[in-house]
């Protein structure tokens, strides 16, 4: 009994760390968003009322919408891109180690400089892509990528996904290895194909591999703010205008401390929300496997 008890006191620290560095800072924005502070003076109370103007306000309730259409795109390709190349990378074990390191390498830059660097791909006049259109004859597809309220979100989305397809697909290849060799070797000798025992016997098997990945991907894209940022700022008409670039622009902005505490409070219950969903329904398909 003293021995079990005494296994408690070891989670103390992290207790301490996690109540310091994570439920405290999270109490008093909670506080702070229930004032009209800016930065200076005193913090008076306002009540419900930014959360109101949030709820009741056609323009956060798109920001809103648009972050949660923003992930969708990202998670559902970045899983579905993550699975593809590594399931072909599985399948050529001699040039595994080379493209592994070759995918991973956008994810480990910095989002400034891959930001810029696609900036000006995206470049309507002289971009790469625009010039690699026309070189090829393809002039008739060139677009505005950026600049069109159309395609923005959809630019910057590819960007994302181009940055974060090694990092799902180093997830996907840990979940590869850990699948016994017999079992492919077992689909082999009853003649299934290479995309049936991919369907029917790898991909169940990889099922706490994609809850990780899906989980990860969403909970870092739902709080994204540089790629957005650096691309387009928001615009063109509030196009990408994600519900992270609000908070920046309302807390260093416009100082709107108070407001800025409330759009960060429900960020975080949308990622809390959408977090404990994928969890419950993927650990349910995982059993269900």
């Amino acid at each position: 009994m003293r021995a079990r008890y005494s296994l408690y006191w070891f989670t103390l620290p992290a207790l301490a760390v996690i109540g310091l560095f994570f439920i405290h800072p999270i109490v008093l924005t909670f506080d702070m968003s229930l004032t009209s502070f800016k930065g200076i003076g005193e913090a008076k109370e306002v009540g419900w009322r930014n959360y109101e103007r949030i709820f009741s306000r056609e323009r956060y309730l798109r920001e809103i919408w648009l972050t949660l259409w923003y992930t969708v795109i990202v998670v559902s390709a970045l899983t579905v891109t993550g699975l593809f190349f590594a399931a072909m990378l599985h399948r050529l074990p001699l040039i595994r180690n080379f493209s592994r390191a070759a995918l991973y390498t956008p994810a480990m830059m910095s989002f400034v400089v891959v930001g810029y660097v696609w900036q000006f791909l995206y470049s309507p006049l002289n971009g790469g892509i625009n010039v690699a259109l026309r070189d090829l004859g393809l002039g008739a597809f060139e677009q505005n990528w950026l600049g069109d309220p159309a395609l923005a979100l959809y630019s910057v989305a590819f960007t994302q996904i181009w940055m974060f397809t090694g990092f799902t697909c180093a997830i996907f290849l840990a979940g590869f290895a850990g699948i016994p060799e017999e079992i492919g070797e077992a689909g082999r000798l009853e003649g299934a194909t290479s995309w049936q025992r991919f369907r029917y016997l790898e991909l169940p098997l990889l099922g706490p591999s994609i809850t990780v990945s899906v989980m990860l991907t969403t909970i870092g894209t739902l709080k994204t703010f540089e790629l957005p940022f650096i691309l387009t700022k928001g615009g063109p008409d509030g196009a990408t205008r994600l519900l992270s670039i609000d908070i920046i622009d309302n807390l260093f902005g416009q100082y709107k401390f108070g407001f800025a505490s409330a759009l960060s409070i429900v960020m975080l219950v949308i990622v809390l929300g959408v977090a404990f969903l994928q969890n419950k329904v993927l650990r349910d398909r995982e059993n269900a496997s």
